[in-house]
């Protein structure tokens, strides 16, 4: 006689009002991202599907859409439905001169081809090295190699909350310098390359807390890619304490992994969240992928500082 374990129900985590407009929202993790279905980005979106998916994207960080075949312009056309946009980037040269908001993440056409390449890949936020980084950051997958390539989105507010009350009251009051440094992991980085995205040595000072100016959630604003030094302590104690930050802020109970094919779409919350850029794609494989960012603002401590930029 054989048995059969019954499973347990759960309510639908989609709100009612994105139910009511034919959205459906799946969580892929505890406490970080979420699959949103029922839902067209070939078409403009009326602002009632704005808002939902802007809440459901506020509460989870990250969203990902599937079977989203976009043209570039469509892909501008949704990004601009929740913000501004901003540049492909601060240094590097725009791919497409007709779309100077796209940047292309392409590791054939870079350089880098399979393996990892030549650039360390860390844990980072996007831009962190200007006082205003973006908002928020739109990848759509156009060549996605058939395994590898996963990408992993961390949980900064959660970050911050799991800290001890005696380590908040410490990073609270600090400031960071970041950065455009690129961590070479072995040979040379192509010179091109190199010289581009350095330009003149972008550097721009963060707190080391920023207060999320949407949710006004407490968020640990530092990246192991970016974040340079801390200002109030000295460059020994203040590399004890981002290498502390850095060691929490990976942990795998803050994270979402994301398995891409073609058409898919990762629309992150640049504020509150780290990534990880893959390494594993095959040698010889193909990944090219096409960024959007949404403009963003000086981050703003708990004390009220703000964000500035550093002269070279």
């Amino acid at each position: 006689m054989t048995s059969t374990i019954e499973q347990p129900t759960y309510d639908d985590p989609t709100p009612a009002a994105a139910a009511a407009l034919g959205l459906q929202v799946r969580p892929m993790a505890g406490h970080i991202g979420a699959e949103i279905f029922g839902v067209d980005l070939t078409r403009p979106l009326e602002a009632a599907a704005v808002a939902e998916i802007r809440a459901i994207w506020l509460k989870w960080k990250v969203v990902f859409f599937r079977d989203q075949h976009l043209t570039q312009e469509q892909h501008i056309t949704f990004a601009r439905q929740f913000g501004e946009l901003a540049p492909g980037h601060p240094t590097l040269p725009a791919a497409f001169p007709e779309h100077p908001e796209i940047l292309l993440l392409d590791n054939q056409q870079m350089g880098m081809g399979g393996g990892g390449g030549f650039v360390e890949s860390r844990w980072h936020t996007d831009v962190t090295f200007i006082p205003n980084p973006p908002t928020a950051s739109i990848l759509r997958g156009v060549i996605v190699p058939p395994y590898g390539g996963d990408t992993q989105w961390s949980n900064l507010v959660l970050a911050y909350e799991r800290l001890s009350d005696p380590l908040k009251e410490l990073v609270d009051g600090l400031h960071a310098v970041h950065h455009n440094t690129l961590p070479i992991k072995r040979g040379e980085l192509p010179g091109k390359l190199a010289k581009q995205f350095l330009g003149e040595g972008l550097r721009s000072v963060h707190p080391v807390v920023r207060v999320h100016p949407e949710t006004g959630e407490k968020v640990l604003f530092v990246n192991p890619n970016f974040t340079s030094h801390i200002l109030e302590l000295s460059r020994q104690e203040g590399a004890h304490v981002l290498e502390m930050l850095y060691e929490h802020m990976a942990d795998a109970e803050f994270s979402v992994r994301f398995r891409w094919q073609p058409g898919s779409i990762a629309f992150w919350d640049n504020r509150a969240t780290v990534h990880l850029v893959p390494t594993d794609v095959p040698p010889g494989m193909r990944r090219s992928m096409q960024r959007v960012t949404l403009a963003g603002e000086n981050s703003v401590g708990p004390d009220g500082s703000q964000s500035y930029p550093l002269e070279n």
